[in-house]
């Protein structure tokens, strides 16, 4: 009887363990779409990935994370009515400049995507911009984020 009693003990633990892993990750999920700007000046590059996965599926997107190493340039790729977009995300204490743009302009090229955004908590610098132009690369500032956190936040209401 004792084995019998220990493998049920054993299924029980297994299924307590995916409810308790099940809750913390609602749980994190409930603490990524409550952030503000503030919040995501604290974040790590990866918290800040998986916030903008989050609020672009609230919009509507298929949205896919890259792996962590080896990603050629892009964070996330965003489908929505037939277009591919790529995104490298720069949560930074410092403003952002021209690598992050040569990253996604690659990576779009890399992915056979229609389009390139780098996304930012901060600012760019005015090489950014410039070699952003030149390769149809869009660029999020802190402004643009803050915007696309609060329609984000209005739209899920």
């Amino acid at each position: 009887m004792k084995p019998f009693i220990v493998k049920v003990a054993a299924v029980f633990g297994v299924i307590a363990t995916s409810v308790l892993d099940t809750l913390k990750e609602e749980e994190s999920r409930k603490r990524l779409l409550d952030s503000g700007i503030l919040e995501v000046d604290e974040m790590t590059g990866k918290e800040f990935e998986n916030f903008l996965y989050l609020y672009f599926i609230n919009f509507g997107y298929s949205v896919k994370l890259t792996q962590d190493s080896q990603d050629y340039g892009a964070d996330l790729i965003l489908y929505k009515d037939g277009s591919k977009t790529v995104v490298q995300a720069k949560r930074s204490k410092n403003p952002v400049g021209i690598k992050a743009v040569q990253e996604v302009a690659g990576a779009v090229r890399h992915y056979k995507g229609n389009k390139g955004i780098v996304i930012t908590n901060n600012r760019f610098t005015e090489n950014a911009y410039n070699l952003a132009e030149s390769n149809d690369v869009e660029l999020w500032d802190r402004k643009r984020l803050i915007e696309f956190i609060l329609t984000a936040k209005n739209c899920s209401k």
